[in-house]
């Protein structure tokens, strides 16, 4: 055989050995896995879900629930979704419908925060392994006061989901779109609010909500590729920014941005993630 034929079957081996290796480890996880990733990586539930204390989140209480904002529209408590909280005696399926469309099984709506709108779009894979892990996590005993709201609610977040397909996970915007909306909700914190919550369709990532707590007043920045947004700003700064809370000059980003649980997102999803806010059309500050 010569030199160069026995090369090129030898580098067609190596490539379908890898493909072979990708393909095995993929289908080794199993959906807990999956599940664990998401519920405690980019879509950090237990920034709202975990008790905190004062010194951060609460060892021991995880996803058991707390005191999430209280204005003059509404007094919202994440429920515990532990084994040990209401959900406990929920059916997968309804759990499943809560997450995703906010409706519990008896038929009333679960209020804001929750961002329904993102939530919408899991796929029906990624749904299955994020109650597959909660329902996997230790059950924590503790009872929560109900939310309350002084505003109206509407019937619905729209109609019946009936199945969302799974994307490829690679570097490209599509993911990355994923990621940044139905799994981290990034655009739902970055878009300004109008009447009826983020106005998704005309100010996708301008930024400007301001956020009030213990740190003082912080304001959601600009996503968009204007001058006012990441247009100056590398890849690296991005993914510094969003997973270490880091900004170029050193200085650490305040609150609410879910830094602990950024921290675990993997390199590759980053990557999408900055990818896909690198298509977002220019909007200047609103």
């Amino acid at each position: 055989m010569g030199k160069g034929k026995f090369m090129k079957r030898s580098v067609i081996a190596a490539l379908g050995l890898l493909a072979g290796v990708w393909i095995t480890s993929a289908a080794a996880e199993s959906p807990v896995e999956r599940g664990e990733y998401l519920v405690t990586g980019p879509g950090g539930c237990g920034n709202c879900h975990t008790p905190i204390g004062p010194n951060g989140f609460v060892e021991g209480k995880e996803l058991a629930g707390r005191l999430v904002t209280k204005n003059a529209e509404f007094t919202a408590i994440a429920p515990n979704i532990t084994p040990g909280g209401v959900v406990a005696n929920w059916s997968d399926a309804e759990l499943g419908r809560a997450i995703r469309e906010g409706l519990r099984p008896d038929g009333s709506l679960i209020g804001p925060p929750m961002p329904f709108p993102m939530y919408r779009g899991i796929s029906d894979d990624d749904l299955a392994a994020i109650v597959a892990y909660l329902r996997s996590v230790p059950a924590v005993r503790q009872d929560n006061p109900k939310s309350t709201y002084n505003i109206p609610l509407p019937p619905a977040y729209g109609p019946p989901v009936t199945s969302v397909a799974s994307l490829q996970r690679d570097e490209s915007a599509q993911y990355g779109e994923y990621l940044a909306g139905p799994i981290a909700h990034c655009m739902e914190c970055h878009t300004p609010f109008g009447p009826k919550g983020p106005m998704l369709e005309t100010d996708l990532g301008r930024g400007g909500f301001e956020f009030h707590g213990p740190w003082g007043v912080s304001v959601a920045p600009n996503l968009t590729t204007h001058a006012d947004g990441l247009a100056k700003l590398s890849d690296a700064d991005l993914i510094s920014m969003i997973s270490m809370g880091k900004r170029p000059d050193g200085k650490s980003m305040l609150p609410p941005m879910p830094y602990p649980f950024l921290a675990k997102t993997t390199q590759s999803d980053l990557k999408a993630i900055v990818a896909y806010l690198r298509t977002l059309p220019p909007l200047p500050d609103k």
